[in-house]
C-alpha cells in the first residue's frame, strides 16, 4: 500500500515526553521504542515539505489529574520541568508546531484537540490527513485520533510508532480497534510512505 505523503498531509507526534519515557514518573513500557521510528516519519515529512505538530502535557503543579488532587495518575509533565521536555532522542525539526493541552488545573485534555487551537491551524494550511505516532496507545494517541476524526481529518495511524498503557490488559489493542472502527488506517514505516 504504497501512499504518497504530500501537502494535504501533517505529522502529528503525540506527548513524546521524558514523564512519559523510561525512568519517567508516568513511564508507557517500552515508550522508548516509538522514537526511531517517528525519526523516520520526521525525515520523510520535511524531505516532502509536510508540517510536523508534537503535542505535550503542560500541566500546572496542582493539577486534577495528579493523584493529591483526587486523579488517578502521579505528577507528571508539569511545564517547564525536565519532565515535560520532548525526549531529547526526537528529532523535532525547529519549525515543529507545539501543542500544549491540559494547561489548566481543573481540566485534563488527553486528546491534542481539546482545548488546543490543533484544528483551525491544520485548516489553514490546508490538511486533509494527519499521520499519528506517539504515547500513549490508550489514552492520548486513541482520543486525539478519535478527535481528529470526529474534526473531519483522514487519519494514518502509524502503528510500530504507538505504544499503550495497559492499564487493564489489552487496553492497547481495545484501543487500536476503536480507531480502526472510527476510520482510521494502520500504517507502519515498511507499508511504502514515499
Amino acid at each position: 500500500m504504497a501512499i504518497n505523503v504530500g501537502k494535504a498531509h501533517a505529522l502529528l507526534i503525540v506527548d513524546v515526553q521524558n514523564d512519559f519515557l523510561p525512568g519517567g514518573s508516568l513511564a508507557v513500557p517500552n515508550g522508548d521504542e516509538v522514537i526511531p521510528v517517528l525519526n523516520r516519519h520526521i525525515a520523510l515529512a520535511r524531505s516532502r515539505g509536510v508540517p510536523v505538530f508534537a503535542s505535550r502535557d503542560w500541566h500546572p503543579i496542582d493539577h486534577c489529574s495528579f493523584q493529591a488532587q483526587g486523579g488517578p495518575w502521579p505528577p507528571h509533565c508539569v511545564a517547564d520541568t525536565q519532565g515535560a521536555a520532548f525526549s531529547p532522542g526526537l528529532e523535532l525539526p525547529r519549525d515543529a508546531v507545539i501543542i500544549s493541552k491540559a494547561m489548566r488545573e481543573d481540566a485534563d485534555a488527553y486528546s491534542s484537540f481539546e482545548g488546543t487551537d490543533l484544528a483551525p491551524q491544520l485548516r489553514k494550511l490546508g490538511v486533509k490527513q494527519l499521520l499519528v505516532g506517539g504515547l500513549a496507545t490508550d489514552y492520548c494517541v486513541l482520543n486525539t485520533v478519535l478527535d481528529a476524526r470526529q474534526s473531519g481529518f483522514g487519519v494514518l495511524l502509524l502503528a510500530d510508532a504507538i505504544r499503550a498503557v495497559n492499564v487493564k490488559p489489552g487496553d492497547g489493542e481495545r484501543a487500536e480497534r476503536q480507531m480502526a472502527q472510527a476510520g482510521a488506517v494502520a500504517i507502519r514505516i515498511e507499508d511504502g510512505l514515499q
